[in-house]
């Protein structure tokens, strides 16, 4: 059964980790590495990497990792020949929304999204739940290493973050782990953590995702267009299913080489995760749970197709597909159904 023991237990006699963070990682995934870091020197081992791949641009994402003082390195592949072990936190499989090649041997797997195929010595998967650093709380306190106000802050942070201030997918865990760690938070750094300044950029993204809506019932699609923050679009999606009315709220944006798309939803007929994997795992990766879901597909599918016309005709192009797309998965009118792609 896992549990802080178990897993101090599975450390222990070796020295050396490397903790593998998802692509483009968030604060849950950053906070578990974190406490997976703590526990580990705890056991003895003298030698800890935490690795991440894709970038940190979301301005919450950035302050984290500033003022916490994060020692994170980017990740290659030799990173893992060294180590004793390799763990996954907040991702479960190689190759999915990370870059460790699909035949690495992975150690350790906690993790709370839905996925098939895990497969580690150790592994903590619980899908029911709403954060991995929900996990991480409760193993820290089964080993009596809930001391740092820093990791507790950043637990707390990563725990309301990804439940939305606790009204997206928390369970009785997320209060429970948020009840040990409120006695060793540092408040003042969790205001800073939570309100972190916002740049134009992002602020533009957003503001032409508002205006490239389109409100189909309940649903809402929108995109960015060209964008250089990968982050302001799950923002976007975020404050676009706010609109009075909307459910469903898909927003997806061209960032250099991919199409990136990030949805919400608090509609009981919707699984958002379901939907995206649906629409497009033929031609890229997508997937997340029934609330909240991600996806990522490659430009260059899109960009065969378009004319010479320049990043305008893309846009459109990919605005076109991806609409047609979700619109069949989601049963919504439109009037390019009747095209073939």
């Amino acid at each position: 059964m896992p549990s802080g023991p178990a897993l101090a237990e599975f450390l222990a006699g070796h020295d050396s980790l490397a903790v593998v963070c998802h692509n483009n990682p968030d604060p849950d995934s950053l906070a578990s590495a974190m406490a997976l870091e703590v526990i580990a020197h705890d056991e003895g081992l003298t030698d800890v990497d935490v690795l991440y791949s894709g970038s940190i641009s979301h301005q919450q994402n950035r302050a984290f990792v500033n003022l916490l003082d994060l020692d994170l390195t980017r990740f290659a592949v030799g990173d893992l020949d060294t180590a004793d072990l390799v763990a996954f936190v907040d991702h479960s499989r190689p190759g999915a929304n990370n870059e460790v090649p699909q035949e690495t041997s992975v150690d350790i797997v906690i993790d709370h999204h839905t996925a098939d195929g895990v497969d580690a010595s150790y592994v903590d998967h619980r899908e029911a739940i709403g954060a991995t650093a929900t996990i991480m709380t409760e193993y820290l306190s089964e080993l009596d290493l809930l001391t740092s106000e820093a990791l507790a802050t950043a637990l707390m942070f990563a725990i309301r973050r990804e439940t939305l201030t606790f009204l997206r997918g928390a369970t009785s865990a997320e209060f429970a782990a948020a009840e040990l760690l409120h006695g060793h938070l540092d408040t003042e750094l969790l205001r800073r953590l939570a309100h972190p300044a916002v740049s134009e950029s992002t602020v533009d993204a957003i503001s032409d995702a508002i205006d490239n809506r389109t409100v189909r019932g309940s649903t809402l699609l929108s995109h960015t267009g060209w964008t250089t923050e990968r982050d302001a679009i799950p923002q976007a999606a975020d404050y676009l299913s706010e609109v009075e009315g909307v459910q469903t709220c898909i927003v997806f944006g061209l960032i250099d080489d991919s199409v990136e798309l990030s949805a919400r939803s608090t509609d009981s007929r919707v699984h958002v995760g379901n939907v995206l994997d649906e629409a497009f795992s033929d031609v890229g990766s997508a997937g997340g749970h029934r609330q909240m879901a991600g996806g990522h597909v490659p430009l260059g599918l899109f960009a065969d197709l378009a004319s010479d016309g320049g990043d305008e005709d893309l846009v459109e192009m990919v605005e076109r597909i991806v609409s047609r797309r979700l619109s069949r998965r989601l049963n919504l009118s439109s009037r390019e159904e009747a095209d073939t792609e």
